[in-house]
C-alpha cells in the first residue's frame, strides 16, 4: 500500500516501543504492545484523528501487555479495554493462557492467532509471523515492509532465552529460517530501543548481527550457553 499510517512511540522506563498502524483513508488503527501509558497513546491517536480497532500483542510479558511486575502495576491491554470495549486483543493462541492469569483478560476480549494468519485494519493486511524463543507465542507483524518484531529480534541482538517459557532452539529457528529470510530491504522496527537507534533493515542485520550468523543450531546454543 502506498500510503499508511505507522508511528513509533517509546514509552515507559525500560525502553518500549509501541506502534501504532493504520488505514489514512478508513482512519482505523492498531496498536502494537500499547503499555504504559495507555492515556497517551490514545491521545496521539486523537490528535491523528485515527480510531483504535484493534491491539495486537507480540507476547505476553508484562511490559508489553500491562500487568504486575515487581510490586508494580503497568498499565496495558485491560486499561484499554476499559476505555473502550470495542477494541480485541490479538495474542498467539499459545500464549492466551498467560494472558487471562497476567492481564486478566477473557476468552471475548481475545481474538487468537495463529502463524500466516492476517489481521485486517482497515484496507490493510498485517501478516502474522510466529517466532517462538523469547516466549512460546511471540509473534512478529509484518506490513509494507516493515517488520515489528517484539523481543525476537533486537537491532544488533535477540531477545533473552533464559526466562520461563524460553526455548533457545526455537529462537533460532526463528531468526533464521524466518527472520533472516525476509527481503533484505525489510525495515526492522524492534520492541525497545536497546541500540540507540529506531530502526534497521534485515540486510544491515544479517550482516551485523552475530544472532543470525549462525548455521549450526549447535553453535548458536553453545553461544547461549546451553
Amino acid at each position: 500500500m502506498s500510503e499508511m499510517y505507522f508511528k513509533q512511540l517509546q514509552i515507559g522506563p525500560m525502553q518500549n516501543f509501541v506502534y501504532l498502524i493504520g488505514d489514512p483513508v478508513t482512519r482505523e488503527a492498531a496498536a502494537v504492545d500499547p503499555a504504559w501509558d495507555v492515556d497517551a497513546i490514545l491521545r496521539v491517536l486523537e490528535a491523528d484523528g485515527m480510531t483504535l480497532t484493534k491491539a495486537l500483542i507480540t507476547h505476553y510479558h508484562q511490559d508489553h501487555l500491562g500487568g504486575d511486575l515487581f510490586g508494580n502495576h503497568i498499565q496495558g491491554a485491560a486499561e484499554l479495554l476499559e476505555r473502550n470495549q470495542k477494541v480485541k486483543v490479538h495474542v498467539h493462541k499459545a500464549e492466551a493462557g498467560y494472558v487471562h492469569r497476567i492481564a486478566g483478560l477473557s476468552d471475548s476480549d481475545l481474538v487468537q492467532d495463529e502463524g500466516g494468519d492476517d489481521v485486517a485494519v482497515g484496507r490493510l493486511k498485517i501478516k502474522i509471523i510466529h517466532t517462538p524463543g523469547h516466549t512460546p507465542g511471540s509473534q512478529c507483524f509484518l506490513v509494507d515492509g516493515r517488520l515489528v518484531s517484539g523481543d525476537t529480534l533486537f537491532i544488533g541482538s535477540c531477545g533473552r532465552v533464559d526466562l520461563p517459557g524460553s526455548d533457545p532452539a526455537a529462537m533460532y529457528d526463528s531468526l533464521v529460517n524466518k527472520l533472516k529470510r525476509l527481503p533484505d530491504e525489510t525495515v526492522l522496527y524492534p520492541g525497545h530501543d536497546y541500540a540507540g537507534q529506531p530502526t534497521s533493515t534485515i540486510a544491515h542485520e544479517k550482516r551485523r548481527n552475530l544472532y543470525l550468523r549462525f548455521d549450526r543450531l549447535e553453535d548458536f546454543l553453545g553461544m547461549m550457553g546451553y
